[in-house]
Parts: structure tokens; C-alpha cells; sequence
């Protein structure tokens, strides 16, 4: 399947982009209201149009980065948000990123990206993270689709790929998804387990 970077940048040129809520996320929306340290050093993936950047943004996060292949995704938040560092937009592949964060916020990219990287994104997912960071956000808790995205799963399958790295906090159904995903979606928190290598 294409999941390239013409293929990404395409949908959002043609605005084909259902999955797109046109606003922050209820669930993440919530979330970041409870956050109190506002020089958390914050990754959205995948983020695309990314109001949840916004979000933290207009509320005082100055530690916000995006990444996406959609340079036209990029575009839109900076069209949006002049004042938003562009150094902090990021054109890129996710797992080409070699930065560290305190907390990555998961809104729609575990899903998009081919279900082969899931394990991938785990092991990168926990490279990016200082000690004790987390990611937090939203994953689909129904069968989607199996050749284009968004790809959906479930709650046991994403603890298998998380349990190496990870201590889950909480997996659950989120309660105040938007009315389209109700019942649809897992609100998630995982935290970055304490893994010591012992070299031989």
C-alpha cells in the first residue's frame, strides 16, 4: 500500500481527510487542561492539521512540536498559528526523528501507519522519551480496515505491542469521544518503563 509522503500530502492538497475533527479532540482536550507544567517538551505524530497543537499552544505550551510528511499539513497549522516556532513544525518521517520529549500526545498516527510498524513505533516511541515519559491519546477499538487507513484493533493487541516498554496507567473506552467515534475509541496512558541493560 502507499502511505508515502506524496500519498499524505495529496489528502491533505485535496482536503480528503476525513478523520480530520476540525478541532482538538474532546478526550485530549480534557487531558491537557489537567497538565500544569508548560515547559513539558511535548511530540504530536503524525499530528497533520494538529489542533491539539493549537490548543497547547494558545494555552501557554511553548514545547510543542509537530511532525508529519504533509508539508501542505504543516502549512495549514502555521497559516493558523503565525506565531507557532516553524522550527517546530517537522517535515519528516516519525521514525526518522532524533529528538527527546516528556510526553508524546497520540491522536489518529498509531493508527494510520502501516499495522507492520506497530512494534516499530513501541521501541521509537520509548527511545524519544526521558525517563518516565509518556504517551497519551486515542487509539480506534474497532476492526478498520486492512488496506488503506485508518487501521483500527484492540485494546489486548495494543497492550502486546506496548508491554515491553511500557507500564500501562490506563487503557480504557473514552467516555467523551466526539458522537461519530463514540464507543470507538480507547483514551490511553503509558509510561516509559525503567529498563536497565546489563552488558556482559
Amino acid at each position: 500500500m502507499d502511505l508515502s509522503e506524496g500519498f499524505w500530502d495529496n489528502r491533505y492538497k485535496t482536503s480528503d481527510i476525513g478523520w480530520d475533527l476540525g478541532e482538538v479532540s474532546p478526550p485530549l482536550k480534557n487531558y491537557i487542561n489537567q497538565l500544569s507544567d508548560k515547559e513539558l517538551k511535548i511530540l504530536i505524530p503524525g499530528g497533520g492539521n494538529s489542533y491539539e497543537a493549537e490548543y497547547l499552544h494558545n494555552k501557554g505550551f511553548k514545547n510543542v512540536y509537530v511532525v508529519d510528511l504533509s508539508q501542505t499539513a504543516l502549512n495549514n497549522i502555521q497559516a493558523r498559528l503565525p506565531l507557532f516556532p516553524s522550527s517546530h513544525l517537522i517535515q519528516k518521517n516519525f521514525f526518522d526523528v532524533d529528538m527527546t520529549f516528556d510526553l508524546i500526545m497520540e491522536q489518529t498516527f498509531f493508527c494510520a501507519i502501516d499495522p507492520n510498524l506497530r512494534a516499530a513505533y513501541a521501541a521509537k516511541a520509548f527511545e524519544m522519551l526521558h525517563d518516565n515519559g509518556k504517551v497519551v491519546g486515542l487509539l480506534f477499538n474497532v476492526p478498520l480496515n486492512k488496506t488503506h487507513p485508518p487501521f483500527g484493533g484492540c485494546k489486548m493487541e495494543y497492550i502486546e505491542y506496548f508491554k515491553h516498554y511500557f507500564d500501562t496507567k490506563i487503557m480504557e473506552a473514552s467516555y467523551n469521544s466526539i458522537t461519530s467515534r463514540q464507543d470507538k475509541e480507547l483514551f490511553f496512558i503509558i509510561q516509559k518503563k525503567n529498563i536497565i541493560t546489563t552488558i556482559y
